[in-house]
């Protein structure tokens, strides 16, 4: 397979007629449905059928589109940028973050390219191992995430710390904690992150260091979760500050301590690039 095959099948599939594409892109018909053939030879199946005059697309073809259209718009991209200059102007910046990361943060770091016109901004939530390997594979132009991650000979990662948030007991309003010695902590409802997250382990230590004995009505992962569960259960939740913004400040939840030494870390990581994106590059400006 070459590029031209994919190009001229890309073509077709937006058109949907043989004659009318050849004459689009100044070829002859023949020569067209040879490159077609071709393609679907090389494939091994069809990427059409013919309903009346009209080319139809198979499950195959519309997959074979799918990518096609990646390919040939990241290319036009290319051009742009590389004509325009490395000014960001007309780019696209695809950011991926942790789906266990606060949607809040995430909202703030993008602020900037809200009131852009002329910037579009992609937004991918996925595990953190979907995370770096999107990263690796270029599919993503920065990655948010909740924990660092070292580079290797192979793979050259490059972690900055954004900003750490204080972590807080937090619930509903009327409880009468202001001590972390204070009785009102043991015997407790909470919700909880899980067991393999660093804000759990903080969270055990200081549990035995202070006998709270807590009862674990639930666990999530994903700070949205938590904050909904936070939000609804009536239960305590250990979580940072910056996740239930908002609930703090319209009265539905209350901050009662701030733990020491407890932080939620969120990191930025790229791959080490000869040119770095020029939106990436602003956005991390304000984080130096």
């Amino acid at each position: 397979m070459n590029y031209k095959h994919l190009y001229y099948f890309w073509h077709v599939a937006e058109n949907g007629h043989l004659t009318q594409t050849a004459q689009k892109l100044h070829v002859s018909q023949s020569a067209l449905s040879a490159q077609i053939k071709q393609l679907e030879e090389w494939l091994g199946t069809p990427l059409f059928e013919r309903t009346g005059r009209k080319l139809v697309l198979t499950q195959a073809g519309y997959i074979a589109r799918q990518y096609a259209d990646r390919i040939f718009h990241e290319g036009e991209n290319l051009v742009n940028q590389l004509k325009q200059g490395m000014d960001g102007s007309d780019l696209v910046v695809r950011i991926g973050h942790a789906s266990t990361m606060s949607r809040n943060f995430v909202e703030a770091f993008i602020h900037e390219l809200v009131h852009q016109q002329d910037v579009q901004y992609r937004l991918h939530s996925m595990t953190p191992d979907q995370l770096f390997n999107e990263l690796a594979d270029h599919q993503i132009d920065i990655a948010l995430a909740n924990t660092s991650v070292r580079g290797s000979d192979k793979q050259l990662w490059q972690s900055r710390l954004l900003a750490r948030q204080p972590v807080s007991v937090i619930g509903p309003p009327g409880r009468d904690i202001e001590q972390l010695t204070d009785v009102a902590l043991r015997n407790n409802n909470w919700v909880l992150p899980p067991e393999n997250m660093p804000l759990r382990a903080a969270f055990d230590m200081l549990s035995a260091e202070y006998n709270w004995q807590p009862r674990v009505l639930a666990e999530a992962d994903d700070m949205a979760m938590l904050r909904l569960l936070a939000r609804d259960t009536g239960a305590l939740a250990v979580i940072p500050d910056v996740v239930v913004r908002d609930e703090l400040t319209s009265g539905q939840l209350k901050r009662y301590l701030t733990l020491p030494n407890v932080f939620e870390h969120f990191y930025a990581i790229t791959l080490k690039r000869p040119f770095e994106h020029p939106m990436v590059a602003k956005l991390l400006q304000r984080f130096v």
